[in-house]
């Protein structure tokens, strides 16, 4: 073993076919995301690395990098600084509708993380202002904060609320979605407007998503109003592709 967690299941590839038409790298790759879809392999679990995986199977290391590659490729693997390679729980799909993130992971029976990054007031910006319909310069909610799902960094998350929600605390925040927050205090979110795009990673979203410096994000810019078109709640988000996607259904007309 390479550490006391790193896994390789060996009777995978007692069999490798080494004088066959069929690449080494394609039979290792395949054998992995059949233990990883069964479970032999199980989400979260880490492998050893690619010397001593090579050393196992007497294979080079180029081979096995291919074979793990096809796998981080597809979304079943991750590699993770300081930690390795790790089976992932699978993308996030998360459909295009008035949900939070909190609420779409929840639902697709992963376990939700936050690490609350900023919580503070701060005077809105012209862009803030325009967007919560509030004067700029006006005190307004700032909130910063990493999602994770089953442990690995998905989202950093950057949401502007109205002055009145300042009592929010950082506690119900690490804990709650925030629109399970609002709706507890009897807001009720009817409507938003919703722009997807993508993009570099800038600034410290590299090392919050646990992804190369200057990788390309997902972003969704949205906000968001109560029943009487109140504007609560301007928000602008950014995703490793890896571990997310939107899904949206077209209808002609």
């Amino acid at each position: 073993m390479a550490g006391d967690d790193a896994i390789w299941p060996d009777e995978l590839f007692q069999d490798l076919d080494r004088t066959g038409p069929v690449p080494i790298y394609f039979q290792i790759s395949s054998r992995l995301e059949a233990a990883i879809h069964d479970g032999t392999i199980p989400a979260g679990a880490r492998l050893e690395n690619e010397i001593s995986i090579g050393q196992h199977l007497g294979v080079s290391r180029p081979t096995v990098r291919r074979a793990i590659q096809e796998l981080v490729d597809k979304g079943l693997l991750v590699r993770r600084r300081g930690i390795g390679t790790q089976v992932v729980q699978g993308q996030v799909t998360r459909q295009v509708e008035l949900t939070s993130l909190y609420e779409d992971l929840t639902s697709a029976h992963h376990s939700p993380g936050t690490v609350v990054l900023a919580h503070e007031l701060v005077p809105a910006s012209d862009q803030v202002a325009s967007a919560l319909g509030v004067a700029p310069g006006a005190d307004v909610v700032y909130l910063r904060r990493q999602r994770t799902t089953d442990g690995i960094p998905v989202a950093v998350l950057e949401n502007y609320l109205p002055s009145e929600f300042g009592e929010i605390t950082s506690e119900q925040l690490s804990e709650r979605g925030l629109y399970q927050i609002l709706r507890a205090r009897g807001v009720a979110i009817q409507i938003a407007k919703q722009r997807i795009g993508a993009r570099r990673a800038a600034g410290d979203e590299s090392g919050l998503l646990n992804v190369d410096k200057g990788s390309p994000v997902l972003t969704m810019e949205r906000v968001a109003y109560d029943n009487s078109g109140r504007a609560i709640e301007f928000g602008h988000h950014c995703y490793r592709p890896d571990m997310y996607s939107f899904e949206t259904t077209l209808v002609a007309k």
